[in-house]
């Protein structure tokens, strides 16, 4: 006679399941948040961190595949409370880390130390017990309980930007995470404990009658890893891109994240999608033509879109593809009970591969970012293997896919290597210096990291010695540098290097002190544009300090800045960790007696007005707003920044009094703090 589950114990198992996926995907913009600040708010940061929980989620499917083979009750109970310890030591200790030479190692490490084993818990958690019930019941896989994880895990990542964020600090969000892991821990250790006596004696388990099905072959275990790459590598590459090129926040780790679980939910709800000619028809029609208007859009290499439209197009092409990807993987699932650990093993792999080719093996191998591109061309390129055996039209349209997917790959290469003397790609971004001869036909160079621009020199004999862009005479760091000092020389911090354009300002006697944490830029400064040479010779003292500016601060003596300037910029908008009360209180420490602050807050997507005053009235100091206007010919653009000091005079002098205006405030924001910070309130939708 089967064994048979109450209703109650039915339920245990799925209650297990739900909050183990629950906890696991809401731990993941927890620890990659309170990592951030560590690494200078580099866009690249939640992507290393995605690898790293793809990977973790691997080695979780494998730890579940070799325990429902080798049944050892007590070593998984022994873990589970060591998980709930490591669990709770987290949330009373962050994660710690350094900006080191290797990051991405370094970030590996954290989070190793600080949820490594809770992380790997959770993630076994949802194949484990579908083999644990598929045992008990004897009535096949219950492939839906992994739907009910992935609803959990949306759950998650739907409430963690919306509820969580904007009102939990980092501490608060640690200890309720824990405490919810200790709930789990509790019920997971009830079903080993009742669970052990039939998983212990294999002999009490009556056999499975999908066990005479014949075993899975090896070209659908081969497809069990490449289909899920591909869906990662989308997950990968256009999560990248928008942190890249609007901000590295959970918001827009979680979007991308969630459409890729919701194609999950979707593939294992329904599997008939793949099945069935007909759905299968329109999903393949519907990806080609994103993948067709995104790898055009994405080949016109300096057109960047607007922030509305650039998610709900790459979220709907990431849908699409992650769909495809997923329901032709489940059509493909093993019929055997026994095989299917292996399944979700070889599953993660494949998530796992896709994300570290996008987040790390790119950008090492590769000078310009190609993610895109090549995740489009994986996609075309599955497509085409998995619909062989479908008609010709299927075929033909994946074969043209696939073709044009790779000619984009050269198309992209060629357009970035055309006047580009220099292009750089690490950690931190994909720095690229742009040439070319316009009015007055002068030679101008620009650095831009993505699609934001960090500095432009013109070449000509007027102008090759002026500040261009954001930083023109008539700029608020231009009207907080004439200001400042009478006639005396002053002394300079730079927050960002970029292509030093701040350096223009430098005079005899003047100490301008830079602060950059991407490596990369200080050759780029030095070799590529003139600023800095140019200040030196005029008799300025310069100098730069590689690493995270508020890691440097903090270890230096009062530098006695004049003006400290914030001008360092992940993404479209300055990094949070630099706008927080214990940054400004940073900042203070360094100013001299009436030292002025300078923020600069030109972007496109967040508005960084409101909050900068919330940060200066905390401080004491007096916040005012200074924007200039675009000059073509001189290539000066629109810019705006903030100006707060202690000092009221500074904003009384008739120079500063004509360009300064009162900000605008907003009474429903929450002050800053290391603890806790988010953009959602601020973004400019």
């Amino acid at each position: 006679m089967a064994l048979s589950l109450s209703t109650r114990s039915r339920l245990l198992f799925g209650c297990t399941v739900f909050l183990a996926s629950f906890l696991l995907f809401l731990v993941e913009p927890i620890a990659a948040k309170e990592l951030l600040p560590l690494f200078g708010g580099s866009a690249a940061v939640w992507i290393t961190c995605l690898v790293f929980f793809q990977t973790a989620l691997l080695c979780a499917y494998l730890y579940a595949h070799w325990l429902t083979r080798h049944p050892q009750w007590r070593i998984h109970l022994a873990l589970i409370f060591l998980a709930a310890a490591g669990a709770l030591l987290w949330a009373f200790h962050q994660a710690n880390a350094a900006a080191t030479e290797h990051p991405i190692l370094a970030i590996f490490s954290a989070l190793s130390i600080s949820i490594g084993l809770p992380f790997l818990m959770l993630g076994a958690t949802s194949p484990l017990l579908q083999v644990w019930l598929a045992h008990l019941e004897t009535s096949g896989i219950p492939y839906r309980l992994y739907a009910l994880s992935n609803l959990a895990s949306l759950l998650a990542l739907a409430i963690y930007p919306t509820l969580i964020e904007p009102n939990l600090t980092l501490k608060t969000q640690r200890l309720a995470w824990s405490c919810g892991f200790a709930a789990f821990a509790l019920l997971s250790a009830i079903l080993t404990w009742k669970t052990r006596t039939v998983l212990q004696n294999p002999s009490k388990i009556e056999a499975n009658p999908e066990e005479t099905a014949p075993p899975s072959p090896r070209f659908h275990k081969l497809l069990w890893i490449l289909l899920p790459m591909a869906a990662s590598m989308q997950l990968s590459a256009v999560t990248s891109y928008l942190t890249a090129n609007i901000a590295p926040i959970p918001l827009l780790w979680i979007l991308p994240l969630a459409v890729y679980l919701i194609t999950l939910i979707l593939a294992f709800q329904f599997p008939a999608l793949a099945e069935k000619a007909g759905s299968r028809s329109i999903l393949t029609r519907l990806l080609v033509i994103m993948l067709a208007s995104l790898g055009y859009v994405i080949s016109k290499v300096d057109v960047t879109l607007s922030m509305t439209v650039g998610i709900l197009f790459f979220l709907a092409e990431l849908f699409f593809a992650g769909l495809f990807m997923h329901s032709e993987a489940t059509a493909l699932r093993p019929k055997r009970s026994s095989e299917s650990t292996l399944f979700y093993l070889l599953f993660a792999a494949g998530g796992a591969l896709g994300s570290f080719l996008i987040g790390i093996a790119a950008p090492l191998l590769f000078r310009f970012n190609f993610d895109l591109p090549l995740a489009f061309f994986a996609t075309a390129l599955l497509g085409l293997i998995v619909t062989w055996s479908s008609n010709w039209g299927q075929r033909l349209l994946w074969t043209t896919a696939s073709v044009l997917m790779l000619v984009l790959v050269f198309l992209m290469n060629t357009a970035y290597q055309h006047n580009t003397p220099v292009a750089v790609r690490n950690f931190y971004g994909s720095l690229r210096v742009k040439q070319a001869i316009q009015y007055p036909s002068a030679i101008i160079r620009t650095l831009s990291n993505g699609s934001i621009q960090h500095g432009t020199q013109i070449f000509s004999p007027e102008l090759s010695k002026s500040p261009t862009t954001y930083y023109a005479e008539n700029s608020g760091v231009g009207v907080a540098l004439h200001n400042c000092c009478g006639n005396r020389a002053r002394r300079i911090g730079v927050i960002g290097l970029g292509a030093g354009t701040i350096a223009a300002y430098g005079e005899s006697g003047d100490q301008i002190r830079f602060y950059e944490i991407n490596p990369a830029v200080a050759p780029i400064a030095h070799n590529l544009f003139t600023y800095i040479r140019d200040a030196t010779q005029r008799g300025a003292n310069i100098s730069i300090v590689e690493g995270d500016a508020r890691t440097s601060l903090a270890h230096e003596p009062s530098q006695n800045f004049d003006v400290l300037v914030i001008d360092a910029f992940s993404g479209d908008a300055i990094p949070l960790h630099l706008l927080t009360t214990e940054a400004v209180a940073l900042y203070k420490q360094h100013l001299a007696s009436g030292g002025i602050l300078a923020f600069h807050i030109s972007n496109q997507h967040v508005d960084l007005e409101p909050e900068i005053v919330l940060l200066a009235r905390a401080a004491g100091m007096k916040a005012m707003r200074v924007t200039s206007s675009i000059n073509e010919e001189r290539g000066e653009f629109s810019a705006t920044w903030m100006l707060a000091t202690e000092n009221a005079a500074f904003f009384d002098q008739p120079e500063v009094f004509n360009r300064a205006h009162q900000p605008d405030e907003n009474p429903k924001l929450r002050l800053w703090t290391d603890d806790y910070s988010s953009l959602l309130p601020i973004l400019r939708w």
